[in-house]
């Protein structure tokens, strides 16, 4: 029998602050971590080193590395890193029941097919689409752990679902907005990582504010040329899951990828960047899926393109900015904006 506290599945950062996040409220929180000696650490410790060091786990939170545990709750939050989402996911699917609702919040696309999370989780049937949500944002673990004021969406194919998680999510210094394209969220939160390696090389560079500033603004209309040849709506690229996480992902001094771009920048290789930490810098991946899917698309990413020339393709991070300053010149936006024309939406 399930009953309405949260399960969640994943003990890194961001499942630890929504499980604080949550706990705040006077929730009832399951925290799911792979391995038992971890459980074992959190729950003398009721801190997550060195994820979220200094911020204690309310009492509410009680921590498990049984899966069946965290299935008995009715509303499973997955907070597994986007690569490790299938694997989970084949664990869990079997203790899915018609009552359950999921959230993923995990951004990225998956490296070996190409595939949203969502399409993920869909795919072998255990979930229903109505049961399934997204969330996405400006949301770095580190400030909603804090109970600093941040604002994310979560976007259903159902909207009651929605309504559901944004009623669960809400508290007076977490604001949770709906939406019903959930394309276009899962893409602008797996892209941004990518374009924030591509500010992160031009930091390590040398260069400036001009420059972090085009390569957001040019990143954001590859991001939304992509999610519209998808499907997505083009006004959900304004918004918080789209140029919201993008600022905060390129500025932001917790951002794993800004500051991986700038190792790589500065001349460090690919492997001593991603062994610096135990974090998971989910744009290196998603780099690669990306282009996979732009390519079966048929759509140009020119700043995720280079991004994977310098991350596996051998050339030297300096010719990221130059070989995207010597395209050939077009109109700003002409793509974009001709698309919203077409859907009738105001420019």
């Amino acid at each position: 029998m399930m009953d309405a506290a949260i399960g969640i599945v994943g003990a890194g950062g961001w499942g630890s602050a929504l499980a604080i996040l949550l706990a705040s409220r006077g929730r009832c929180v399951t925290l799911w971590a792979r391995d038992e000696a971890k459980v074992r650490r959190l729950s003398c410790s009721r801190v997550n080193e060195p994820y979220l060091p200094g911020i204690a786990f309310p009492a509410s939170v009680e921590f498990t590395s049984d899966l069946e545990a965290v299935a008995r709750h009715r509303y499973l939050i997955l907070a597994v890193p986007a690569q490790g989402v299938r694997g989970l996911w084949q664990r869990l699917a079997p203790l899915i029941r018609p009552g359950h609702l999921v959230l993923n919040t995990a951004k990225g696309i998956e490296l070996t097919t190409g595939k949203r999370l969502s399409e993920l989780l869909l795919e072998n049937g255990a979930l229903r689409r109505e049961q399934l949500a997204v969330l996405s944002g400006p949301n770095h673990a580190e400030e909603v752990a804090r109970g600093l004021p941040t604002a994310t969406v979560v976007a259903a194919h159902a909207s009651e679902t929605a309504l559901a998680w944004q009623e669960l999510l809400m508290t007076p210094v977490f604001r949770v907005y709906t939406s019903d394209d959930v394309t276009g969220v899962e893409l602008g939160g797996a892209l941004k990582n990518v374009i924030a390696l591509a500010c992160g090389i031009a930091d390590g560079l040398g260069y400036g504010d001009n420059t972090k500033a085009a390569i957001i603004t040019r990143g954001l209309a590859e991001t939304a040329r992509l999610g519209i040849a998808l499907g997505a709506h083009p006004i959900t690229f304004s918004g918080l899951s789209g140029v919201g996480d993008l600022i905060a992902t390129c500025y932001s001094s917790h951002s794993r990828n800004t500051r991986a771009g700038r190792l790589i920048g500065k001349g460090v290789s690919i492997n001593e960047v991603i062994g610096s930490t135990p974090m998971v810098i989910e744009g290196i991946p998603t780099c690669r899926a990306a282009l996979v899917l732009a390519q079966r698309m048929g759509v140009e990413m020119p700043i995720t393109q280079a991004v994977s020339d310098v991350l596996f393709g051998g050339k030297n991070p300096s010719e990221l900015v130059s070989g995207l300053m010597g395209r050939d010149p077009k109109a700003e936006h002409l793509d974009l904006f001709s698309k919203l024309s077409a859907t009738g939406d105001p420019l």
